[in-house]
């Protein structure tokens, strides 16, 4: 062949096969970028073992945007009237080809969202996480907590089916139990006194806007705290150790995060499949279930109503929450960062937390139910100091006791016994929400779920 011919036919060659690479090297390049801004270049090799993770955060992410993805798909045919709210979903699930389908994975995502950001705040607690200039990121990651509830919660009465109804009706009125505020709060929400139109329109304009822009915002900037802080918190080293190894990003963080993904959107997706999502009768006002319980994520709290009066409950959760805001105060110690449960001592406080809270709260349920009822014991004392000051008291009495009780019986020190007193305060949580889904039955009575 001439070679000037040949010569020419490489050139051609060339410049037939660069469109597709180049192309194919930008994109490359662009995931590349995204990723960097997202982690740093290099992490701690310990950190990437899925033990330490458990891939919560990272996974919590995916089920954001996958309730983002089906979301933008169900308002292609879900509209927020209550003459066609409940119609359209049933239409959606049996005329739309994968209808069903894309409804359970959205409804299931945000459900597994809920357990599994809550576990990730439960990760970063037990591994010290919170400490060593990490405060700012630790109330971001609770306000994430919050806003993954409320898009839930806003999501939950769109079906306008009968559960979601009268979910929203109890967990509205606890609303109303806040003081000062809570009456109006609640008129604010519904957009009058009770669950309507104006309130369907509401839920429906915070659960896909309001609410996204709010998390997408949140989470970016949670992200962006995470890498500035140097990444996932470690054991910091000290100068007679060695430093220890870091790795790539990419591939080696990248690939552990893309199987992970690959799992759950697997795991999520037969689990679509095979159970179907919830839906009742259409919502009928004149007609309350018994019993009407509120969204199992607040089914907690409306046990722990049972029990107190509601400003008093509401001013032990508010209590707890503002304990759990302030813990990068109360546990400063840097040497325990990134070591599960601080110590083999820690580990000890957050066993014997987890014991007394499965043998003291039951037993105090079931003592409440049908044992004491202080109101009665103490006739003359007005309701809101016998049914809520002094459970209040007594309630916090209890805490400190736990706390006292743990530092004394594991022989720990502070960090260990809020440690401890914390486990306590979560598995507590965890019991309390159990009773109110499995073993509240009419009237609210306390039954067996069996």
């Amino acid at each position: 062949m001439n070679p000037a011919i040949a010569g020419t036919a490489s050139q051609e060659s060339d410049v037939l096969h660069r469109p597709a690479s180049e192309p194919r090297r930008r994109a490359q390049s662009t995931i590349s970028s995204l990723i960097l801004h997202l982690h740093p270049p290099r992490v701690p090799a310990a950190a990437l073992r899925f033990s330490y993770t458990w891939g919560l955060g990272g996974v919590s992410a995916l089920l954001v945007v996958t309730m983002a993805v089906t979301g933008v798909l169900l308002m292609f045919r879900y509209e927020p009237t209550v003459e066609r709210a409940y119609i359209s979903i049933r239409l959606l699930e049996s005329q739309v080809p994968f209808g069903a389908l894309v409804r359970g994975i959205h409804h299931w995502s945000a459900n597994l969202l809920v357990i599994t950001a809550f576990l990730h705040l439960v990760r970063v607690f037990v591994t010290g996480g919170f400490k060593a200039g990490r405060a700012a990121n630790w109330l971001v990651g609770m306000g994430l907590l919050v806003l993954v509830l409320a898009l839930n919660f806003t999501g939950y009465l769109l079906p306008w089916d009968q559960l979601a109804y009268w979910a929203i009706t109890v967990s509205t009125s606890l609303i109303g139990y806040l003081p000062l505020v809570g009456e109006a709060l609640s008129r604010l929400l519904l957009a009058g006194p009770q669950v309507g139109q104006g309130a369907l329109s509401n839920f429906y304009a915070l659960h896909v806007a309001v609410l996204p822009i709010l998390v997408v915002v949140t989470l970016s900037y949670h992200f962006w705290r995470v890498r500035k802080d140097g990444g996932i918190s470690q054991p910091e080293a000290t100068d007679d150790e060695e430093r220890v190894p870091r790795l790539d990003t990419i591939p080696h963080l990248v690939q552990r995060e893309v199987a992970a993904g690959a799992v759950v959107l697997a795991g999520l997706l037969l689990w679509s499949m095979l159970i179907p999502t919830p839906l009742g009768e259409i919502a009928n006002p004149m007609a309350s279930p018994n019993p009407a319980k509120a969204a199992w994520y607040f089914a907690g709290l409306q046990e722990l109503l049972l029990h107190m009066h509601p400003l008093a409950a509401m001013a032990l959760v508010a209590l707890v929450l503002a304990g759990l805001a302030l813990l990068p105060y109360w546990d400063r110690e840097a040497a325990t960062v990134g070591l599960y449960f601080r110590s083999r001592t820690g580990r000890r406080a957050a066993i014997l937390g987890t014991i007394l809270a499965v043998d003291v709260v039951p037993l105090l349920v079931i003592a409440d139910e049908f044992w004491v009822e202080l109101p009665g014991l103490l006739p003359g004392w007005p309701a809101l100091v016998s049914g809520g000051l002094l459970p209040l008291l007594v309630t916090l009495a209890g805490l400190a006791a736990v706390y006292g009780l743990v530092r004394l019986v594991a022989r720990t020190n502070h960090d260990e016994a809020v440690l401890g007193l914390v486990t306590f305060l979560g598995v507590a949580l965890a019991i309390l929400t159990i009773v109110g889904v499995y073993f509240r039955g009419p009237n609210m009575a306390l039954v067996l779920p069996f």
